[in-house]
């Protein structure tokens, strides 16, 4: 059976909208970078729906603003994040989710911290635009630029003592490659199947979660 002109149309409509939405989520961790390094608040905070989370029993934009700006103000003078890949994945038309790498530098006092983390986000798209729904961060190190993070509780901030990321344990592969790599070969290992197209961070995850999530 062939396809009929309107369902020939609705799908080419359906699958343009996937890619301007994809296009459109990809933009939002840049802008959030951008925001945050510069300091405005306001576009910080528009990234994110008006009923947003923003911790302390507290929702909403102004809420999140005042969250925002009490932080930056009183534990850096000045940052710089720097985005790397980026996956998106459409849970439906009007809902995603993604993993974000980042690569942050902060002057904070008489150190320059450098940190290795990764978002875990929920985007919804609200009255035809994107937002975050959630950033959930994912941290390896954070340390001073001239101390490498070799070692445990790669997390080094001044003033507090050092302590462990979470960076891997959204993803239990990571825990089960080192209990098993003392087993030796497999002459034939086994291999799962290719994760579907718009599964790949679930996949992954196998059901995992850290903790509860958070804007950060």
């Amino acid at each position: 059976m062939t396809d009929t002109p309107e369902s020939t149309q609705a799908d080419i409509l359906a699958r343009l909208d996937r890619i301007e939405s994809r296009e459109e989520i990809r933009q939002l961790p840049a802008k959030y970078a951008l925001a945050l390094d510069m300091r405005d608040m306001d576009a910080m905070v528009g990234l994110f729906p008006e009923d947003v989370r923003a911790g302390g029993g507290k929702s909403g934009r102004a809420a999140l603003k005042a969250w925002f700006t009490e932080t930056l103000s009183q534990q850096f003078d000045g940052t710089s994040h720097h985005i790397g890949g980026q996956i998106i994945e459409f849970l439906d038309s009007e809902n995603a989710v993604g993993i974000v790498y980042s690569k942050n530098e902060h002057e904070t006092g008489a150190e320059w911290v450098i940190m290795q983390m990764m978002y875990h986000d929920r985007y919804e798209r609200i009255d035809g635009r994107w937002y975050f729904r959630s950033r959930q961060p994912l941290y390896w190190y954070a340390t001073d630029l001239n101390k490498p993070p070799i070692g445990q509780r790669k997390m080094r901030w001044p003033g507090r003592e050092p302590y462990e990321g979470n960076f891997h344990k959204l993803f239990p592969s990571w825990a089960a490659f080192w209990s098993g790599v003392d087993a030796g070969p497999n002459d034939a290992p086994a291999v799962a199947d290719p994760a579907p197209l718009e599964g790949f961070i679930e996949t992954m995850r196998k059901g995992n979660e850290v903790g509860k999530i958070r804007v950060r």
